[in-house]
């Protein structure tokens, strides 16, 4: 929607006559009291990230923004590429759970946000677009840097707005504070006009487009004092409470609970409190607990054991295996999703019972913790321990005691021979997750790497990340950045963040290894495999028929970059970790800031 001025110019800014009449202004620029006001606003309903990438158009919000964080109400993050700072703020949001603005120019400044912006819409991530744009006499007339902004993003944001700042002052910034909070409360998932009532909040991308007229800044002599008054996240209403759908425990057990990704530690809890086996991916919130069935891929595809299911509960984005659509869309099998903090249910057969909330009911004939139910579960844990496995033989631990020193000492040989040996993909998942602790965070890009974690690591209660809203490899380091900056925000906060990327998920983000002057460079671990291209295609189907050169030319696409030059452009430590020590000791060394841990990897 546009909100019009209250002065709204009939002339074009080119046509305007020195001196008209463009104030008066507390600064000089009606650009710079409108900046202002809507900066207090955002602040004050509790925004304490921003991002920016650098344009004239945008100066006044930028001049702004630093002096808000000279006087200590806001965390300015400069990035010169659009897109990185848009998967930055994404980042920030994930961790925080608050929305972060980011803040652009005119033109392809704006488009260079949408990749972030359908993430966060397809993730339910809080944020706000805040971009500027010429006035309404300048478009459609070919004038620079100009093209319809209004709408850009289509249905990927929760609202929209495009804000004419007045031509003539001053400025109300009862109105211009209004507009913030709304903002804020709309990304956060606050109800509005088009939502179904009793419905959950659904955060999300907001986008507010302001349109300056020139000057387009002045000097800035103070700030207005500060009103806090934070906005709270939305929760589910009493309506969406009462119609929770009731399932009950069944009497032959025969429920599989699938957490995809977000779907948090309720999934693991509701496993629990069904006396069902629990399918959970990676960075769905719930990979752990004693429901928690491992490699889950070849159990949903056993005859007798996935065979078995008769009822589905999901939670979460399921994104990582065909498996589950395969389940979920299979004859006789029921299938309950839970509405989440997404844009879409997770329905692939479109016959699901769409539900806001479960109501577990214990009947008369069946319990969570009867036999019946335990010996469920335990198949399904035990079977995926023995799927998994373990690629590596059990050491004699009794040679390392023995008395016989040529036993021992073939024991340590052993020892040293497996230090020594290349990393695998399973070892570098495994290790990855065994140096991550919950003071930690970990974020996984979309790659083979990613499929390898989810199937064979362990349950352990730590945070995971990947962007899985639409699974694309877009801004990763960004995105990990953005988690690692809000984690660390307290100096004395413990904890490192860790991204597991592939090569080419490195190369498309390559941007984002770049901190400006005087930008904080967290605790940062970029582990790249790197195996010269995109070897996740190798296991696609058409991979057996179709010519390789063609395979290695379109899909695997080899590209021979030396990332200890590219870390060295951008002033990141490098380290090559080819054998398992050396992955070792790269992790667990506390590093004075960003790094990049090469992995080398067989294709």
């Amino acid at each position: 929607m546009t909100l019009p001025a209250s002065d709204r110019p009939d002339t074009a800014e080119s046509e305007l006559p020195e001196g008209a009449d463009v104030a008066p202004s507390t600064s000089g620029s009606v650009a710079t009291d409108y900046a202002v006001a809507l900066l207090a606003g955002l602040v004050d309903a509790g925004v304490r990230e921003l991002v920016l990438s650098p344009g004239s158009r945008s100066q006044a919000i930028a001049l702004a923004a630093a002096e808000f964080e000279r006087a200590g109400r806001l965390r300015l993050r400069v990035r010169i590429d659009e897109r990185s700072a848009g998967f930055l703020a994404l980042g920030l949001a994930v961790e925080s759970g608050f929305p972060a603005v980011v803040v652009t120019t005119s033109g392809t400044a704006v488009a260079n946000l949408h990749p972030a912006v359908l993430e966060a819409h397809h993730s339910g991530v809080p944020m706000i677009v805040l971009t500027a744009d010429r006035p309404v006499e300048l478009r459609g007339i070919g004038a620079n840097q100009t093209t319809q902004q209004p709408g850009m993003f289509g249905v990927a944001t929760r609202a929209g707005h495009d804000l004419e700042a007045p031509r003539s002052g001053p400025v109300d910034p009862t109105v211009v504070r209004s507009v913030a909070r709304a903002a804020v409360a709309t990304a956060l998932g606050a109800p509005d006009a088009d939502r179904a009532e009793g419905a959950p909040a659904v955060p999300g991308p907001v986008h507010l487009n302001v349109a300056f007229r020139e000057p387009l800044s002045a000097a800035l002599d103070s700030l207005p004092a500060a009103r806090p008054e934070p906005v709270e996240a939305a929760s589910w209403s009493d309506a969406a409470r009462a119609a929770a759908v009731r399932v009950e425990v069944d009497v032959e057990p025969a429920t599989v609970v699938v957490a995809g990704h977000g779907a948090g530690p309720e999934a693991e809890s509701l496993a629990r409190a069904l006396g069902a086996s629990l399918v959970a991916e990676v960075s769905s919130g719930a990979h752990f607990g004693p429901n928690l069935a491992l490699g889950f891929r070849a159990l949903l595809g056993d005859a007798e054991l996935g065979g078995a299911v008769r009822r589905v509960v999901v939670l979460g984005h399921p994104t990582l295996t065909r498996q589950v659509p395969a389940l979920l869309t299979r004859a006789g099998v029921e299938v309950v999703v839970v509405r989440g903090a997404t844009a879409d249910a997770y329905d692939p057969g479109r016959s699901a019972t769409v539900v806001d909330a479960v109501d577990v009911v214990e009947t008369a004939g069946g319990a969570p913790d009867d036999r019946a139910h335990r010996a469920w579960v335990g198949r399904w844990v035990h079977s995926g321990r023995r799927v998994v496995g373990d690629d590596e033989a059990a050491p004699d631990l009794e040679a390392a005691t023995s008395d016989d020193g040529s036993a021992r000492a073939e024991f340590l040989r052993g020892e040293v021979a497996l230090l020594r040996r290349p990393v695998t993909r399973r070892a570098l998942a495994e290790t990855l997750w065994r140096v991550t602790w919950p003071h930690d965070r970990l974020v996984l890009g979309a790659s083979r790497l990613i499929r390898e974690v989810d199937e064979v690591v362990p349950g352990k209660k730590i945070r995971v990340h990947a962007n899985r809203g639409l699974a694309g490899i877009d801004g990763t380091v960004a995105t990990a950045t953005g988690i690692a900056l809000a984690s660390q925000v307290d100096d004395a906060a413990p904890g490192v963040t860790r991204v597991l990327v592939g090569d080419l998920t490195l190369l498309h983000d390559v941007g984002s290894l770049l901190f400006s002057d005087g930008e904080v460079r967290p605790r940062l671990q970029v582990v790249v495999g790197n195996d010269g291209g995109g070897t996740i295609f190798d296991g696609l189907e058409v991979a057996a028929t179709a010519p390789d050169d063609a395979m290695r030319r379109v899909q695997f696409t080899p590209h021979g970059v030396r990332l200890a030059g590219l870390a060295a452009a951008y002033g990141w430590h490098h380290v090559l970790a080819s054998t398992r020590a050396e992955l070792d000791q790269a992790l667990a060394r506390a590093w004075d800031g960003p790094v990049l841990i090469e992995v080398p990897l067989a294709r």
